[in-house]
């Protein structure tokens, strides 16, 4: 486990996070997430010439595949760029 920077601000984060991707209860692979802080937030950080669908598409996926609703795509590209994605995650209810 690696943690961040952010961790001298009190906040608890992991770097490089393995997060296990099921289907029908089998394990089919696994992504990992850039930055996990205080196990409710997915940081997915980019350095492109902008955001695109498929950076939002790929943290959306990572929302599915935790019990964490929220995620922030932080682009550090030609101009810095930063989109908020949240959803609504049925897991916890399990």
């Amino acid at each position: 486990m690696h943690l961040c920077f952010l961790v001298t601000e009190g906040l608890y984060c992991e770097l490089q996070k393995p997060i296990k991707v099921y289907y029908e209860e089998n394990l089919v692979g696994s992504y990992y997430a850039d930055i996990i802080v205080e196990n409710l937030v997915i940081l997915e950080l980019k350095a492109a010439v902008s955001i695109v669908e498929a950076h939002e598409a790929q943290l959306i996926n990572y929302l599915k595949a935790t019990n964490m609703e929220v995620g922030l795509l932080l682009n550090f590209g030609r101009r810095a760029q930063f989109k908020r994605k949240v959803f609504t995650n049925d897991i916890r209810d399990k």
